[in-house]
């Protein structure tokens, strides 16, 4: 392995951020902002959708299918995110992103045009390849052209717009739902012009332009798996158990919560006759993600005062809190719509602890490696969820019983963020 042959250091520490680390910003932003927007589209239209694809008006049928396709998703995303992550490595932050970006918005919008679940479930599987890669090619990029003192509030500022495209897809399905789901999960496809701004303006970082000469200049050269094993190696190992659990124990322990709220407040406005249940959705997601919204602004400052692990620990200890209170007191849908914005704001919120550790844990040699593996490793064990939602409901008796159970994985995080090391103030390496 190589030694540092660009510190922090070499990165310009004035207080002047430069236009070319404006545009990587802006371009991470983007990306990872239709991201969201394109992941969570299908989740909101979910029950029309296969509804029609199965043409079958049976609950259980309907959350049958739509958990296998949600599944293959899920999958598919692990997947794209580990592939992605050598890929990036090898080949280039900005090339990455933009590809990956192409990718989940080609098939997102595709998808509109299914005549089939299992045609929806094929698109929806190629788009979340592309979801999968994107997060760690924009997060590395970012980290790896802006100066130390500056690299955790700019990431921050990436991950604000997980909300804001979770936002724009509940503002998506809100006007255009009422034309039918395919209007709906066809705007997906916008992200694509993204491309081209990314392609043309994003040049590679300069720390990542050295390694790559230095991998090309190596006699014995490196290949993909050589990149890829480089994280199970003795001096990474460590770093990448503590990133897989920590990561994992958010991501499963809000599967439940989060994949299935929608039924469990459609089920809530029903009993309650409050008015139509997919417009109550979209209105408990938008306000979810206000709350997940300022959680991310109060990290741009958290994540540097508290450092890297005590914010991990702060943020999940409430998440755990609040989920346990609103599956196991919430009980009426007004009380819950109340409650979004604490719930997100810990929950949702909680995942900009790890957006800024996983790229501090791993050198610049296998960054987009590593920190793909550890998020997108965490997502596809999330994709075992959806195919055990039926026996889990089945056994505990309802939604919120399941969800408050599993939300108990949070601990194994709190736990675990403990015997990982503190990256606040550690230069990165190369």
């Amino acid at each position: 392995m190589a030694t540092n042959t660009l510190s922090d250091s070499s990165i310009p520490e004035s207080s002047e951020i430069t236009k070319y680390q404006k545009l990587v910003l802006i371009s991470a932003f983007l990306g990872w902002m239709f991201d969201s927007m394109d992941l969570n589209i299908f989740t909101l239209i979910l029950f029309p959708c296969i509804k029609e694809l199965i043409q079958s008006t049976n609950p259980a049928e309907i959350a049958k299918i739509g958990s296998i396709v949600i599944a293959i998703k899920l999958f598919a995303w692990g997947i794209g995110g580990v592939v992605f992550g050598v890929v990036a490595d090898r080949y280039g932050r900005a090339k990455t992103m933009a590809l990956t970006v192409l990718i989940y918005a080609l098939f997102t919008g595709l998808s509109a045009f299914a005549t089939s679940w299992e045609m929806l479930a094929f698109f929806q599987a190629l788009a979340g390849i592309g979801i999968g890669g994107e997060w760690a090619a924009g997060a590395a990029i970012i980290a790896e052209t802006w100066p130390a003192k500056n690299r955790a509030r700019a990431i921050q500022v990436m991950q604000l717009a997980f909300a804001i495209g979770f936002f724009l897809a509940a503002i998506n399905n809100l006007f255009l739902g009422q034309f039918g789901w395919r209007w709906v999960i066809g705007v997906g496809i916008v992200p694509v012009f993204l491309t081209i701004i990314i392609r043309r303006y994003v040049k590679e970082p300069e720390r990542w332009v050295k390694v790559s000469e230095e991998r090309k200049n190596s006699p014995q050269g490196e290949s993909n798996w050589k990149i890829f094993s480089a994280i199970f190696s003795k001096p990474h190992l460590r770093n990448t158990i503590i990133g897989v659990t920590v990561a994992s124990a958010a991501m499963l322990g809000c599967w439940a919560g989060l994949s299935l709220m929608p039924t469990w407040i459609m089920q809530l406005t029903t009993a309650a006759k409050a008015g139509n249940p997919v417009t109550m959705v979209s209105y408990a997601f938008m306000l979810m993600m206000v709350g997940a919204f300022a959680g991310y602004v109060s990290l741009i400052w958290l994540s540097d005062f508290l450092g890297r692990r005590k914010c991990y620990f702060l943020f999940w200890s409430l998440a755990l809190v609040s989920s346990l209170y609103l599956f196991t007191q919430v009980n009426d849908i007004y009380t819950l719509l109340w409650f979004m914005p604490i719930y997100g704001y810990f929950v949702i919120g909680g995942f900009g602890t790890f957006a800024t550790y996983l790229p501090e844990l791993f050198p610049t040699r296998v960054r987009g490696t590593g920190q793909g593996f550890c998020w997108n490793m965490a997502r596809f064990l999330t994709g075992f969820g959806p195919l055990s939602a039926g026996f889990l409901i089945q056994s505990m008796g309802s939604i919120p019983k399941v969800a408050a159970t599993l939300s108990l994985l949070f601990i194994v995080g709190l736990v675990a963020i403990w015997f990982g090391p503190e990256t606040k103030g550690i230069p990165l390496e190369d």
